[in-house]
């Protein structure tokens, strides 16, 4: 018994030792971040370019690199577009005047053969970055990897309010004209247990069958469907809009380089920078209208404004970025 015992006082004391030893070695994790320059400083900046406008916050880890986190919007601006309308495959000005009147007459709504498009950007990231200073004795040069990650919509177009009145009348006249395919009266209601339908009389059901079927649907003219070439028209939906949204992937790597320096003479504390890169969208933006088209692959030939807009976004597969950074160093 006198051996166990003295066999673990011995032990005890050799651990108790060896663990004073040990205590004697470790270094705080504050002091080891501290030693090796990780996260011991902040600077704070506000970030002007392609992204729009932000801001963001910046630390050091180690003597070679420096990671980014922050916010770009951009600000909201408009550009006008004009389509239009039309009946049937192609445009007739004489057809068209004729039922502009006839729904004018009927439900007092004037139809024009223009609408005016609204488009905006609704581009927002956030962002995670980190900088590589590959130059020991020279930090003004940086390389930068990392992710902007925002809503995958990134612009939308819709029409202005005050051409409201012209797409209800073509939503009107497109109920009309379905209600006449399959031979049903124009106008039915109940009114106190009584049934009216306009018109009662077959003949005059056939008869206003056969002119609408002769003209055809209305809507907006965009282009022409590209797996068989006939016109698309855009029709408008259930709150008499037409609207079309652009989207892309909602993470979106990044890769580019910068410069900086300071911004006042002998003084570390203020600095500007600039960054040049590329954001990766992961492809052609999709440009999907209401009715779930995607102007961008299933329709061509699209003109004007429009067009060019529509060729300019399939283009641009990597959206180019370059930024001016203005940083005050906080401690």
């Amino acid at each position: 018994m006198k051996r166990l015992l003295s066999l673990l006082f011995v032990t005890l004391l050799f651990l108790t030792t060896q663990g004073q030893e040990r205590q004697s070695d470790y270094i705080p994790v504050s002091q080891y971040w501290k030693e090796h320059n990780i996260l011991q400083h902040l600077d704070v900046s506000i970030t002007l370019g392609t992204t729009g406008v932000g801001f963001d916050l910046a630390s050091p880890i180690g003597d070679y690199l420096q990671v980014r986190a922050g916010y770009a919007f951009m600000p909201r601006f408009h550009h006008n577009m004009s389509f239009g309308v039309q009946v049937g495959e192609t445009y007739d000005d004489a057809v068209f005047n004729r039922l502009a009147f006839m729904m004018e007459s009927f439900t007092g709504y004037r139809v024009d053969n223009k609408i005016e498009m609204i488009g905006e950007p609704t581009f927002n990231n956030a962002k995670l970055l980190v900088d590589v200073f590959p130059f020991k004795h020279n930090k003004h040069w940086h390389f930068t990897a990392g992710v902007y990650w925002g809503p995958s919509q990134i612009a939308e177009a819709y029409n202005r309010t005050e051409d409201m009145p012209s797409l209800l009348g073509v939503g009107i006249y497109n109920h009309m004209y379905e209600k006449a395919i399959v031979r049903e009266p124009l106008v039915s209601f109940d009114l106190n247990g009584n049934i009216f339908s306009f018109p009662d009389d077959p003949e005059i059901k056939d008869e206003i069958k056969d002119i609408l079927l002769s003209y055809g649907r209305m809507g907006v003219r965009v282009g022409n469907h590209v797996s068989d070439g006939s016109p698309y028209l855009v029709e408008p939906d259930e709150n008499s809009m037409v609207k079309a949204k652009v989207k892309t992937n909602a993470l979106k790597p990044y890769l580019g380089f910068g410069y900086g320096g300071r911004l006042i003479k002998n003084n570390d504390d203020y600095k500007i920078s600039f960054d040049c890169g590329a954001m990766f969208w992961g492809g052609t933006p999709s440009i999907l209208t209401h009715d779930g088209t995607d102007l961008a692959k299933d329709v061509r030939d699209i003109g004007g404004k429009v067009g060019t807009y529509v060729d300019l976004i399939k283009g641009v597969k990597v959206f180019p970025i370059l930024n001016v950074r203005l940083t005050k160093t906080i401690f």
